[in-house]
């Protein structure tokens, strides 16, 4: 049996990080391009000013990550001199800065700017049309060389973000168990080592002794050491879970219920946090989990109900709709034990969401 595990070359946190920004550059090569979202370009002006050691051109991210952006950039790498690509900012400057590296075969220094999200540290870039519609996922031969989370720009962010980011989070080490169980594929292609299961339930654990404490420290705009470890069971711990040790259930739900228009307000963790309270109930955890996991989401103020993520009056037919896609042979549904049906995924969520509503009548009462 081969296993295998992938990582970013190498992972940086702290307050102030983006000041290491030079230095980790300079590991690489004598000059860089600087891909920014125009939204943060204000804070991390002194960052990408470069030094003696190394020379950063900046490149203002026009918002989409597309084919036409990242030709439009990866044109500007050789007239530029740039020997690494640097991204800084939200996850479309990311993946586009990630996508054009691959595109001219340069390095790539990622700085995620929200923790709202596991994909800085993947080796895959979500690509869309120049109007913002899905395209396709590129999957790239390796991970970002380095990864530099400062978790000072981090805390100011809004708080909903980094709790979207536990949502995300939360799924990591319920889909890592279902693809360890039913032997599945890992994000590589390959089954997933115990190094990979180890982490996945590292990062639970993590959620469930800080998460409460992180997004109080948010709250105060402070970073704290509960601070600190939420950011990095978001990133890097909930980004290793799900690439090596595998997705099932949590996000073939979440893709499904992209489907309806109601969900597009909400964010990507938002929406897995339904599909993981969802993938309980399909796969018939212990009450005790289920339990801790619906107290969990109501402690953070993550959504435990259908109209916590605009789809309060979803019909059958809708649900069907959604658990369809979750179950295309293409999405991770397969990696779920048991043979499971698009109606076996409608009762799940029925079921879960009756447990939400349960929850909040009952809070109400009290």
């Amino acid at each position: 049996m081969i296993t295998t595990t992938i990582f970013p070359g190498r992972y940086v946190q702290g307050a102030e990080a983006i000041g290491q920004l030079s230095s980790e550059i300079a590991r690489l090569g004598k000059s860089a391009l600087a891909i920014v979202d125009k939204s943060v370009m204000a804070l991390v002006r002194d960052a990408v000013s470069g030094d003696d050691k190394t020379k950063i051109t900046v490149e203002a991210f026009n918002g989409e990550c597309s084919d036409e952006e990242i030709a439009r950039i990866a044109s500007r790498v050789s007239a530029e001199g740039a020997e690494v690509i640097v991204g800084i900012g939200g996850g479309k400057t990311l993946d586009t800065a990630k996508a054009v590296a691959h595109a001219v075969g340069l390095p790539v220094v990622i700085a995620p700017t929200l923790a709202s999200t596991d994909a800085p540290c993947s080796a895959l870039s979500v690509i869309y049309t120049a109007e913002g519609a899905f395209k396709r996922y590129l999957v790239l031969p390796k991970n970002p060389d380095v990864v530099l989370v400062d978790t000072r720009l981090i805390v100011g962010a809004p708080v909903r973000l980094l709790v979207a980011g536990m949502g995300d989070a939360l799924s990591t080490w319920f889909e890592a168990e279902d693809c360890r169980h039913t032997e599945s594929a890992n994000m590589t292609g390959r089954l997933g080592s115990m190094t990979a299961y180890g982490l996945a339930r590292m990062c639970f654990d993590t959620l469930l002794a800080d998460g409460t404490a992180a997004k109080a420290a948010a709250e105060q705009k402070i970073v704290t050491p509960e601070f600190e470890r939420i950011v990095e069971a978001n990133t890097l711990l909930s980004g290793l879970g799900f690439e090596s040790g595998g997705l099932s259930g949590a996000h073939a739900i979440h893709n499904g219920l992209t489907a309806l228009e109601g969900t597009h307000g909400y964010w990507h963790g938002e929406k897995v946090a339904i599909g993981t309270q969802s993938l309980l109930m399909l796969t018939k955890r212990p009450s005790e989990i289920v339990n801790v996991v619906f107290g969990f989401c109501e402690a953070i103020g993550l959504p435990i109900t259908l109209e916590d993520i605009g789809i309060g009056d979803a019909s059958d037919a809708d649900l069907l709709a959604v658990a369809k896609l979750a179950c295309d042979p293409a999405d991770t549904m397969g990696n779920v034990p048991g043979a499971i049906k698009p109606d076996d995924v409608v009762a799940a969520i029925r079921a879960a969401d009756a447990e939400g509503r349960h929850r909040k009548a009952k809070r109400l009462a009290a």
